[in-house]
């Protein structure tokens, strides 16, 4: 990917970003590079995962992982900043608060897989409504209708981070 391509998508996500209220870390440079590893994990892994973490190579397992992770807004009110720092709260955009390092909030594997199976198995049976609810794992949309949209209307993550919800 060349420096036109790098400025492009960084572009892109940040008025991706900033459409949905969000800001990106205004270390461009910073930024620019986090951009540069999601395009690099993307040509190895054909999927944007963080780059800040280690990706399986399968996508069904990275899932959570996938930029906007489903940990960046937790991250982000707790810490003011994301795992990687692509995305900052206000009060680092405007100097109140500098980004540093936070834990890694990502279940080990096996907490996931339970998870991954529970939200498959979820039983709903109980409930009267006309179609069923689906919810977007990264920012917490909800929508009624048959199936999961192709991108969330809020924060653009792709149809397979939705969870039946009810």
């Amino acid at each position: 990917m060349n420096e036109d391509e790098i400025q492009s998508a960084y572009k892109k996500i940040k008025e991706d970003a900033e459409r949905s209220g969000y800001n990106i870390n205004p270390d461009e440079s910073y930024a620019k590079g986090l951009v540069r590893g999601l395009f690099k994990n993307k040509e190895r892994y054909g999927y944007e995962s963080c780059p800040c973490r280690l990706a399986s190579g399968k996508k069904e397992e990275d899932v959570d992982m996938i930029c906007p992770c489903d940990y960046r807004d937790p991250d982000l009110t707790e810490y003011g900043t994301c795992f990687c720092a692509l995305y900052v709260s206000n009060d680092i955009v405007s100097g109140k608060k500098s980004a540093s390092s936070i834990p890694e909030r990502r279940p080990v594997k096996s907490e996931r897989q339970k998870k991954i199976t529970a939200s498959a198995q979820g039983n709903f049976s109980d409930t009267k409504f006309a179609y069923p609810v689906w919810r977007c794992k990264v920012c917490g949309y909800l929508c009624a209708r048959d199936g999961a949209p192709e991108v969330c209307p809020i924060c653009k993550a792709s149809k397979e981070r939705f969870e039946r919800f009810a």
